[in-house]
């Protein structure tokens, strides 16, 4: 009975933890380039009553005897799928259609040129909600450049010239196109490229690190960015966009989050119902604890 109990206990800081991830996917249902988690149980270590036995002349094979002891959380997954389209027919909203993300840096001197990645953070994000600084560079809402190519990349993967993209204020007019080059019309009514935006690509997106505000850091276990000492801070794979299997941009829209409240509220539910049996397993136990004391009487 004790086991029973918990067991229970154990199940329902299993059911918890689910009840926070939901409660985050609906806080965030709203939210661009929000990717919806899933939390996964797994059974603990079992106790052994009897061991199996092998068969014999005379008698079969007995399987062995194990009682659970609970539920544990196994896993709390990030689900990169694909978000819904909102159009705002806002230049500067980028959407990503297929695979990739934004790559964006802090740290960056305002006087150079060519980005100094060893001094420069990298996150990686699939929110295009993009900006104009002052000095009319892309950021993003956190004053983050985006980080592009200089001039248009020579193949699908370049990073000699990866830099921030820069519109100049003499420009009339600017636009971006699917492949991640941005043109501006100056002054005499020629179109200009400014640069290129480009992704990155991972080939574990669920190892990436939520790091808050739409933003992801690069971890071990992310497949691509590892600073192995052949490229600048391991940014050895950026692409151009749909190049090598990456997304292509679509411009005046953004990707929302990926988070189907039909199906929250369903695991919601669910999670729910599960706390209150695990609940009813302590109840019950108890009772019969009580049962057993009242045997003195």
């Amino acid at each position: 009975m004790l086991r029973s109990m918990y067991a229970g206990i154990s199940g329902m800081k299993a059911f918890q933890t689910k009840l926070d991830v939901i409660g985050n996917n609906i806080a965030n249902v709203n939210t661009a380039g929000f990717k919806k988690g899933r939390a996964m149980f797994q059974d603990m270590m079992s106790q052994q009553v009897a061991g199996a036995s092998a068969p014999t002349n005379i008698r079969g094979g007995i399987n062995p005897a194990q009682v659970g002891t609970g539920a544990q959380l196994g896993s709390i997954d990030n689900i990169h799928t694909q978000g819904n389209r909102q159009t705002t027919s806002r230049p500067l909203d980028l959407q990503l259609e297929g695979d990739g993300m934004f790559v964006f840096g802090s740290g960056i001197a305002q006087d150079a040129g060519v980005v100094d990645f060893a001094n420069t953070e990298l996150l990686f994000s699939r929110a295009g909600n993009l900006y104009l600084d002052d000095n009319n560079y892309v950021v993003n809402a956190n004053g983050q450049y985006l980080i592009g190519q200089n001039g248009l990349a020579q193949n699908d993967n370049a990073v000699a010239g990866a830099s921030r993209i820069r519109i100049p204020e003499s420009a009339q007019s600017f636009s971006v196109q699917g492949n991640g080059v941005v043109n501006y019309v100056d002054e005499n009514g020629e179109t200009q490229a400014a640069g290129q935006i480009m992704l990155a690509k991972f080939s574990n997106p669920g190892g990436l690190e939520k790091v808050g505000s739409n933003m992801y850091r690069s971890s071990v276990n992310d497949g691509v960015f590892t600073d192995d000492g052949d490229a600048i801070n391991g940014l050895e794979d950026i692409y151009a966009p749909e190049g090598n299997g990456t997304a292509s941009i679509v411009a005046g829209a953004l990707e929302m989050s990926n988070v189907d409240l039909s199906e929250e509220f369903t695991e919601m539910i669910t999670a729910q119902r599960g706390f209150q049996a695990n609940t009813r397993i302590i109840t019950t136990s108890d009772e019969i604890l009580q049962e057993l004391v009242n045997l003195k009487r």
